[in-house]
Protein backbone atom coordinates (compact mmCIF):
# COMPACT_ATOMS: atom_id res chain seq x y z
CA UNK A 1 0.00 0.00 0.00
CA UNK A 2 1.39 3.28 -0.59
CA UNK A 3 1.60 6.38 1.59
CA UNK A 4 0.65 8.57 -0.97
CA UNK A 5 -2.98 9.78 -2.12
CA UNK A 6 -4.50 8.42 -5.30
CA UNK A 7 -4.47 11.68 -6.98
CA UNK A 8 -1.86 13.89 -5.33
CA UNK A 9 -1.58 17.72 -5.30
CA UNK A 10 0.46 20.18 -3.46
CA UNK A 11 -1.80 22.59 -1.74
CA UNK A 12 -1.95 25.70 1.07
CA UNK A 13 -4.64 27.94 1.91
CA UNK A 14 -4.52 30.04 -1.73
CA UNK A 15 -5.14 26.51 -3.84
CA UNK A 16 -3.07 24.53 -5.52
CA UNK A 17 0.54 24.66 -6.53
CA UNK A 18 1.03 25.17 -9.94
CA UNK A 19 3.76 26.07 -12.38
CA UNK A 20 3.38 28.81 -14.91
CA UNK A 21 5.11 29.17 -18.11
CA UNK A 22 5.01 32.43 -19.88
CA UNK A 23 6.22 32.75 -23.52
CA UNK A 24 7.21 36.20 -25.15
CA UNK A 25 9.36 38.11 -27.87
CA UNK A 26 13.08 38.34 -26.49
CA UNK A 27 12.42 42.20 -26.91
CA UNK A 28 9.48 41.99 -24.55
CA UNK A 29 11.11 40.32 -21.45
CA UNK A 30 11.61 43.77 -19.46
CA UNK A 31 8.26 44.67 -20.01
CA UNK A 32 7.16 40.99 -18.87
CA UNK A 33 9.45 41.09 -15.77
CA UNK A 34 7.86 44.88 -14.36
CA UNK A 35 4.63 43.59 -15.19
CA UNK A 36 5.39 40.77 -13.30
CA UNK A 37 6.89 42.95 -9.89
CA UNK A 38 3.50 44.95 -9.38
CA UNK A 39 1.92 42.08 -8.58
CA UNK A 40 0.96 41.51 -4.92
CA UNK A 41 2.47 38.52 -4.45
CA UNK A 42 5.86 37.67 -4.88
CA UNK A 43 7.55 35.95 -8.12
CA UNK A 44 10.57 34.33 -8.51
CA UNK A 45 10.95 33.97 -11.92
CA UNK A 46 13.59 31.33 -13.79
CA UNK A 47 14.33 33.03 -17.43
CA UNK A 48 15.16 30.98 -20.39
CA UNK A 49 15.97 32.05 -23.71
CA UNK A 50 15.47 30.03 -26.59
CA UNK A 51 16.19 32.55 -29.71
CA UNK A 52 18.19 30.15 -30.95
CA UNK A 53 15.47 27.43 -31.55
CA UNK A 54 12.19 30.33 -32.85
CA UNK A 55 10.82 29.85 -29.39
CA UNK A 56 11.27 33.21 -27.45
CA UNK A 57 11.93 33.77 -24.11
CA UNK A 58 10.22 31.61 -21.66
CA UNK A 59 9.49 33.19 -17.61
CA UNK A 60 8.58 30.13 -15.54
CA UNK A 61 7.52 30.02 -12.09
CA UNK A 62 5.14 29.07 -9.42
CA UNK A 63 2.31 30.41 -8.12
CA UNK A 64 -1.06 29.24 -6.38
CA UNK A 65 -3.96 28.56 -8.44
CA UNK A 66 -5.76 31.35 -6.74
CA UNK A 67 -3.12 33.89 -8.39
CA UNK A 68 -3.98 32.88 -11.86
CA UNK A 69 -7.04 35.70 -12.81
CA UNK A 70 -4.79 38.54 -11.44
CA UNK A 71 -1.85 37.62 -13.74
CA UNK A 72 -4.27 37.35 -16.47
CA UNK A 73 -5.30 40.20 -16.07
CA UNK A 74 -1.66 42.53 -15.45
CA UNK A 75 -0.78 40.70 -18.70
CA UNK A 76 -3.88 41.27 -20.68
CA UNK A 77 -3.42 45.24 -19.57
CA UNK A 78 0.57 45.09 -20.20
CA UNK A 79 -0.44 43.64 -24.22
CA UNK A 80 3.11 42.13 -24.72
CA UNK A 81 1.48 38.69 -26.74
CA UNK A 82 2.66 36.58 -23.81
CA UNK A 83 1.53 32.87 -24.10
CA UNK A 84 0.62 31.47 -20.79
CA UNK A 85 0.83 27.97 -19.62
CA UNK A 86 -0.43 26.38 -16.66
CA UNK A 87 0.96 22.86 -15.07
CA UNK A 88 -0.01 21.57 -11.77
CA UNK A 89 3.35 21.56 -9.47
CA UNK A 90 3.31 17.69 -8.85
CA UNK A 91 3.33 17.02 -12.72
CA UNK A 92 5.95 19.27 -13.32
CA UNK A 93 7.66 17.32 -10.12
CA UNK A 94 7.13 13.96 -11.89
CA UNK A 95 5.10 12.81 -8.50
CA UNK A 96 1.52 13.07 -10.38
CA UNK A 97 -0.09 8.86 -10.63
Amino acid sequence: MSAWPATATLSGSEGELILIRLTVEPRFLEDLLETLAELPFHINPQINHQVALGQGTTVEFPAYESWTQQIDRALARAHLGAKLAIRPMVAELGLAS
